[in-house]
């Protein structure tokens, strides 16, 4: 499966962004998706994943209630909702998917097969 991100950009602390998450080649609802980003300097960490149906996600703490993530499958699209945000939000996102056989959430970077190229995301102060 090819992956393109979109939606990064430069916004305003406090600001939302909604970065989109393209897929193509493979049947999108036979994975399991998650956001990654890599700020300067620091390694790529997860802050979201989703099951493939949709019904399952996983936040890191430092995104809970403010970060949305979700996929509309009909569109081969997945989604991350970034609200509230602020300076220490400013890396380069990634999305990920794996192939899984059922409903389970993938918190693991490793288990990610598939990347997109990223999209960068600056929030100002």
């Amino acid at each position: 499966v090819q992956l393109v991100e979109s939606g990064g950009g430069l916004v305003q602390a406090g600001g939302s962004l909604r970065l989109s998450c393209a897929a193509s080649g493979r049947t999108f609802s036979t994975y399991a998706v998650g956001w990654f980003r890599q700020a300067p300097g620091k390694g790529r960490e997860l802050i979201a994943a989703i099951s493939r149906s949709g019904d399952n996600s996983y936040y890191t703490d430092s995104v809970k209630g403010r970060f949305t993530i979700s996929r509309d499958n009909g569109k081969n699209t997945g989604f991350l909702q970034m609200n509230t945000l602020k300076p220490e939000d400013t890396a380069v996102y990634y999305c990920a998917a794996t192939w899984v056989s059922n409903r389970i959430v993938v918190v693991t970077t490793p288990q990610y097969d598939y990347w997109g190229r990223g999209t960068q995301v600056t929030v100002s102060s």
